[in-house]
């Protein structure tokens, strides 16, 4: 079910053809030289967003991540890759009193600059573009 959107990454796997989101760096946490995350603040931009609840939060990433590669890799109305930004986000989502983790995620690509104004739609009706406002991200 997966052998198109890896070819099509495979076929653009260039590393100058992944664009970065621009964001400002807020604090950046290195242990022994090596990095552990930053901390990061993204603009407000357009995402495609796909909410999945499995049994375990490792599967919604999964299969979060494979619905949203095939939007990227021509599942959308343009019938064109996209191009890959990075970072891909994923949202754990946590009870009412924020002491434990839910099943639930939402994994978000960002959209190419160049579609910000006009974001293809995606054939997948779970996959939802929204505009977020800026956003603070932890990275590693």
């Amino acid at each position: 079910d997966m052998a198109e959107p890896i070819q099509q990454l495979t076929r653009n796997n260039n590393p100058q053809e992944r664009q970065t989101i621009p964001f400002t760096l807020i604090q950046r946490k290195e242990k022994l030289g090596d990095l552990l995350y930053e901390k990061r603040q993204y603009g407000k931009a357009k995402w495609a967003c796909i909410k999945m609840k499995e049994k375990q939060y490792e599967q919604s990433i999964c299969l979060g991540f494979m619905k949203l590669m095939r939007y990227i890799c021509e599942q959308n109305s343009s019938g064109l890759y996209l191009g890959i930004t990075i970072p891909i986000v994923t949202i754990v989502h946590t009870n009412e009193a924020q002491s434990a983790m839910t099943q639930s995620v939402t994994v978000a690509y960002y959209l190419p600059e160049v579609l910000q104004d006009e974001p293809p739609h995606p054939f997948d009706s779970d996959i939802i573009i929204e505009e977020w406002p800026s956003t603070i991200v932890y990275s590693r």
